[in-house]
């Protein structure tokens, strides 16, 4: 009896509705179980312990004289009422590293607010800039002003046009009684040294600053805590047999990938992936260039996001970017990716046993 053929990402061109993007503004099948009891502080990082305290306290001041506006009206269909804003921050700004649990700790917020799951939405800055391109500002005003609580993973300095756009966004919610909550990381150089990503927050984000709480959070990142290092690449003979014996897996050449990302909008990607169980790439190579590297680190995190392991032949993922690249302006975004793409590399050794 022969393998089934493997799935191909490469012949996949999805198509996604608005509306989908609306509804999948909930924390990623990754964080579905987190809670703020799963979280386990690092001893000897007490701002870790203090992020938990406080971040419990904001979401049951969520809950605090909130009445039901009624169903959230999705298009925009007819006016909430205008919530009254309290006094005090209404935000919260966790910055930290990479891997010190900031995601989780935003998901356990997303959770532990008592609102319906349709009163609350959770995306990337990413996802929340497609939305925008998807809907109109207006338009998403009027979606999203009927919510508790917005949750903002991965806010992004780097696109000044994309930061005065979002920060617009966020003054509107603000004033319509919604709640933020947001992470970004510290750039790789600065880890350690004080608030730096605070700073460069609040000062992108103006006059919104008055509303965000910062929360420090140190701590070195987890996914290299104790754990062994990533294993090397496989041939490719190993990543195609273990493509063709693991049930919902892809399989492609990376260069063929790169080409076809290119053809597919970024909001798209998590569509992409729609029912993969393992990615598995032949002739892993450094990226040719900047925008290719961005569309990468997209895909990147939707995988991560869904906890999809990647198996690979070629080169290791920490050679992917160049150090130009490294070094460039968006530099925190390649860390990330080779963060992620590194956790999930140890989560695919699982699939094969050869080399």
């Amino acid at each position: 009896m022969t393998d089934p053929a493997p799935l191909s990402l490469c012949a996949r061109e999805p198509r996604v509705p608005a509306d989908r993007l609306v509804a999948e503004m909930v924390p990623p099948p990754r964080f579905d179980s987190v809670r703020f009891s799963t979280y386990i502080p690092d001893p000897g990082q007490p701002s870790q312990t203090e992020a938990v305290r406080v971040l419990e306290g904001f979401a049951a001041g969520l809950g605090q004289g909130a009445g039901d506006s009624g169903k959230r009206r999705l298009f925009g269909f007819g006016r909430a009422p205008r919530k009254a804003v309290p006094a005090g921050p209404r935000g919260v700004y966790l910055d930290g590293g990479y891997g010190v649990g900031k995601t989780h700790l935003l998901a356990s917020l997303w959770h532990a607010t008592p609102a319906e799951p349709d009163r609350k939405a959770f995306g990337t800055f990413v996802e929340l800039t497609n939305l925008v391109g998807a809907l109109g500002f207006q338009q998403t005003v009027q979606t999203l002003s009927g919510h508790r609580l917005l949750c903002i993973d991965e806010f992004e300095l780097d696109d000044p046009g994309d930061t005065v756009l979002v920060s617009t966004l966020l003054g509107k919610l603000v004033d319509a009684g919604v709640a933020l909550a947001a992470t970004s990381n510290t750039l790789p150089g600065k880890l350690g040294e004080g608030r730096f990503a605070a700073a460069d927050f609040m000062r992108e984000i103006q006059g919104l600053s008055a509303h965000f709480r910062a929360l420090r959070i140190d701590g070195e990142d987890y996914r290299h805590r104790g754990l062994p290092e990533a294993p090397p690449p496989y041939s490719d003979e190993a990543v195609t047999k273990a493509a063709h014996a693991t049930e919902g897996a892809s399989l492609d050449a990376f260069s063929p990938l790169l080409d076809h990302l290119a053809r597919v909008h970024p909001s798209r990607y998590g569509a992409l992936t729609d029912g993969i169980r393992a990615v598995c790439l032949t002739g892993v190579r450094p990226v040719p260039d900047q925008s290719t590297a961005l569309r990468l680190v997209v895909l990147a995190d939707r995988l991560y996001d869904r906890e999809v392991p990647v198996l690979a032949s070629g080169l290791p993922f920490d050679q992917l970017f160049s150090d130009e690249m490294l070094n460039g302006g968006y530099r925190k975004k390649y860390f990330r990716a080779i963060s992620r793409l590194t956790a999930l590399a140890r989560d695919a050794a699982k699939l094969t046993n050869a080399r």
